[in-house]
C-alpha cells in the first residue's frame, strides 16, 4: 500500500542511518521531542537523544499503542512520532484502525511527521497484510524499509519513502553525513527483486519460520501450560506471558543453560508505565536448523 515516487526514495544504510537523518531534519525544523512507543529498542531512543530530541513514550494498553494521547499542537506537541504499526516491537500487535486514523489526523492538524518502521512486514502467518500508514497520507508519513529481516542484518541497506516537502532536507542531511551505501549491493538486490528470486525467497522463509512458530506454541502447550505466547501472527519472535514475579528468575535459568532470552522489562522505556505482567521476549529465528530443537527444549526447561 505504499505510494512511492522514485524522486522521493532515498537509499540509506539501514534503519538506524535513516533515523539519524530524520532526527537531524526534525531538530533543524525546531522540534524538541519525538513521540515513541512505550516498548522498543534503547539504541533507537539513544539515537533520538543524540539528535537533540527528547523521546517521549506514548501510553500502551491491551490494544496496543495509544495514539489518541498525542498533543493537539502548540509547544507541547512532538515534532513527530516513531511507530511500528504493522507489528509492534516487541509486543507484536498491529496498530488498530482507529488509532491509525488518529495519528494521521494528528499529523495533518499539527504538521508533525509520522516515522513508520515497517517492522516484520514481510513475515506474516495468520493474517492478511497490514496496509502501510504511508498509503493513508504520503505527505505526512516517512516510510522506512530494510533488507535486514528478509535477507541479513549485515546487509546495511535500507530505504526511505519521503514526503515531497521533506525529501530535499533529508537528501541534504545525507549528503553532509553520508554512510557507504554500496552500489554493488543495490544492483544485486535490484536484480534479486526483478528476477522474482526475492519473492520466492521470502515465501520459502515465511514457511520455515511459521513451522518454528508452530513448534514453539505446541511445545509450550505440552511443557509449560501456564505460559501464554502472544504477538505471534507475524515476525520472528514471541512474547511469553509468565506468572507474576518470575521474569528475572526465568532469564537467569535460561542463561545458566546457555540460552539468551530477554525479559520484557528490558524493552520498556524508562518513563513508560510498567507492564501488567512478567514476560519473556523470545526470538525463534536465530538458532540454526540443527540447533533449534535443543534451544526449544532448553527454553521449555527454564520456564515455570
Amino acid at each position: 500500500g505504499v505510494r512511492a515516487d522514485p524522486d522521493h526514495i532515498l537509499v540509506c544504510s539501514g534503519f538506524v542511518h535513516g533515523l539519524m537523518l530524520l532526527g537531524e531534519v526534525l531538530r533543524r525544523r525546531g522540534a524538541r521531542t519525538l513521540a515513541v512507543e512505550s516498548y522498543g529498542l534503547d539504541v533507537h531512543w539513544d539515537l533520538i537523544e543524540r539528535a537533540g530530541l527528547a523521546p517521549v513514550p506514548l501510553p500502551f494498553d491491551e490494544l496496543g499503542t495509544r495514539t489518541d494521547d498525542l498533543a493537539e499542537g502548540g509547544s507541547g506537541s512532538p515534532g513527530g512520532v516513531l511507530l511500528t504499526p504493522a507489528h509492534q516491537f516487541p509486543m507484536g500487535v498491529p496498530l488498530r484502525p482507529d488509532r491509525r486514523a488518529a495519528v494521521v489526523d494528528w499529523a495533518r492538524r499539527t504538521g508533525g511527521l509520522i516515522l513508520e518502521d515497517d517492522y516484520d512486514g514481510e513475515f506474516r502467518y495468520d493474517r492478511q497484510p497490514v496496509g502501510a500508514l504511508q498509503g493513508l497520507d504520503p505527505d505526512r508519513v516517512v516510510y522506512f524499509g530494510t533488507a535486514s529481516k528478509a535477507l541479513a542484518p549485515g546487509l546495511r541497506l535500507g530505504w526511505l519513502v519521503l514526503p515531497p516537502d521533506v525529501a530535499p532536507e533529508v537528501m541534504a542531511a545525507k549528503g553532509g553525513m553520508d554512510w557507504s551505501c554500496g552500489v554493488l549491493d543495490q544492483l544485486t538486490l535490484a536484480e534479486f527483486i526483478t528476477s522474482g528470486a526475492y519473492d520466492r525467497h521470502v515465501r520459502a522463509s515465511r514457511l520455515r519460520y511459521r513451522r518454528r512458530r508452530d513448534q514453539l506454541v505446541t511445545a509450550l502447550a505440552a511443557r509449560a501450560p501456564s505460559v501464554t505466547a502472544t504477538g505471534i501472527a507475524a515476525g520472528f519472535h514471541a512474547v511469553l506471558r509468565l506468572p507474576p514475579g518470575t521474569e528475572q528468575s526465568v532469564v537467569r535459568a535460561a542463561a545458566w543453560h546457555g540460552l539468551a532470552v530477554h525479559g520484557l522489562s528490558r524493552y520498556r522505556h524508562p518513563a513508560a508505565t510498567p507492564p501488567p505482567a512478567d514476560a519473556l521476549v523470545v526470538g525463534y529465528g536465530t538458532p540454526s536448523d540443527s540447533g533449534w530443537p535443543g534451544a526449544l527444549e532448553t527454553l521449555c526447561g527454564a520456564l515455570p
